[in-house]
């Protein structure tokens, strides 16, 4: 398993480290791989200037300001590099329950 984050590789470390989460977080510069897979979304100039009112800094984090990061999703890809299954959902809050991943892990072995 791995992740993928458009952060600064300190940070993701730091997220690693607080949660001991076992596997790796990759940095997405520029989110560049989101965008290949078509997951790399812009914020409306109307949203940059909320954000910006609660404080956001994606330069900081990100590396860049061009005030974009991708959709979450999940890939579950066999050894030989097909995608067996994926989600995704412009909507953060609707993500894959765990036991779809599992049954989708236990479909590919």
């Amino acid at each position: 398993m791995v992740a993928i984050s458009p952060q600064e590789q300190k940070y993701s470390k730091q997220i690693k480290n607080k949660h001991s989460l076992e596997f790796d977080i990759l940095s997405d510069d520029g989110n560049k791989v989101a965008e290949g897979f078509g997951l790399k979304f812009a914020f409306p100039d109307y949203l940059i200037e909320v954000y910006k009112g609660f404080g956001a800094d994606f330069k900081r984090f990100n590396g860049d300001d061009s005030w974009t990061l991708p959709m979450p999703a999940r890939y579950v890809v066999e050894q030989n590099g097909i995608i067996k299954a994926a989600d995704y959902d412009p909507d953060y809050t609707r993500r894959p329950e765990p036991e779809k991943t599992i049954n989708d892990l236990k479909n590919i072995l």
